[in-house]
């Protein structure tokens, strides 16, 4: 299923903020919703931010007024900007607008033709990253037996992606072919992406799921119930692994129980060029811990930490898993090199 599309200058995804107990369909036609979408996670998950980003500037261009190539591409550099600047860590929403950015750069045709080049390019992301997580299915499952518990932690499934999802993508081939899987969710505060989203995903899909509070990961592993860790990244750089705040302390318990830990990512999430000390992990309003579903649970006033995402090095990482194969860890050295594997 897909979780955004294009519809003559509107963009259409679920509002990810209602789920599980609304399912309600944003309908985007401007730039400042786009922006407000992505601010608040209404859209989420690193490779639906890219398709976002793109398609964010394939409203610019639909939408404008501008009579020129040049009036264009300012307006597209204007609103890359804007975009940027809602979520500084997950490399997807830089990507994907740099990418749409390119090609009107290097487009040389009037601005009726660009505003068409714009919408289609923003198409292709889209396109390529369903395809993508479909195979990062297929190359993962084979990492799955037979009766094989996963944990995973926050939501890299459908609804963090255009399609089929990253870390449960593998979940759902090896479903597919007729494993008998069970998984366990963490509800990832302080946003319980895991309990709201991904078991309400894995429910939808009549795949077995048990949700656990973060803090239960280390008992779970001591009692032997978790075969392997699948989870997913919003920035992959030389020497860690960005993702959801807890991600860490999940592959620490994972490597002193001996239990595998995946990173499940399309290429677009690898930034090589850069280091952890490099990236700006951002920080959320308070209310999202001194708050529950709009209830305070937190004394007045107490000063509160809320990072998004914490990093993983990757001496802890077993595989990541990508569209075109998997990459272990004798292959973590090329990432120093700066390319992408």
């Amino acid at each position: 299923m897909r979780m955004i599309k294009w519809q003559n200058g509107t963009v259409l995804t679920p509002d990810q903020t209602k789920l599980p107990l609304q399912e309600v369909t944003l309908e985007i036609k401007t730039l400042e919703q786009m922006c407000e979408a992505i601010k608040v996670l209404r859209v989420r998950g690193a490779p639906l931010l890219g398709a976002a980003a793109a398609f964010g500037l394939a409203i610019v261009a639909y939408h404008s007024q501008a009579k020129s190539r040049e009036e264009l591409l300012a307006e597209l550099e204007e609103a890359a900007v804007a975009i940027k600047r809602q979520r500084p860590t997950a490399v997807n929403l830089f990507w994907a607008a740099d990418r749409v950015l390119a090609k009107a750069r290097g487009f040389s045709g009037v601005a009726e033709e660009l505003k068409t080049a714009v919408v289609e390019e923003a198409q292709k992301i889209a396109d390529e990253d369903a395809a993508q997580n479909h195979a990062i299915g297929k190359n993962g499952a084979v990492l799955i037996k037979d009766g094989d518990t996963i944990l995973t932690h926050c939501n890299a499934g459908e609804l963090a992606t255009v399609e089929f999802g990253t870390a449960l993508a593998p979940i759902r081939v090896a479903w597919e072919q007729g494993k008998k899987i069970k998984v366990i969710a963490d509800e990832t505060r302080p946003l319980l992406q895991g309990a709201r989203l991904t078991a309400y995903e894995l429910m939808r899909d009549g795949i077995p799921v048990t949700l656990i509070t973060d803090n239960m990961a280390a008992h779970i592993m001591s009692k032997e119930l978790v075969n392997l860790v699948i989870v997913g990244a919003d920035r992959i750089v030389q020497d860690v692994v960005f993702n959801k705040i807890g991600t860490y302390g999940v592959a620490i318990l994972a490597k002193e129980h001996g239990v595998p830990f995946y990173v499940a990512a399309p290429k677009s999430t690898f930034d090589l060029s850069h280091k952890a000390a490099d990236v700006i992990v951002e920080e959320r309003k308070p209310e999202e811990v001194t708050h529950i579903g709009g209830v305070q649970t937190a004394p007045t006033g107490v000063k509160v930490f809320n990072p998004a995402f914490d990093a993983t090095p990757l001496k802890y990482v077993s595989g990541i898993i990508c569209e075109s194969q998997i990459y272990y860890p004798k292959d973590f050295p090329k990432f120093k090199s700066g390319a992408t594997p």
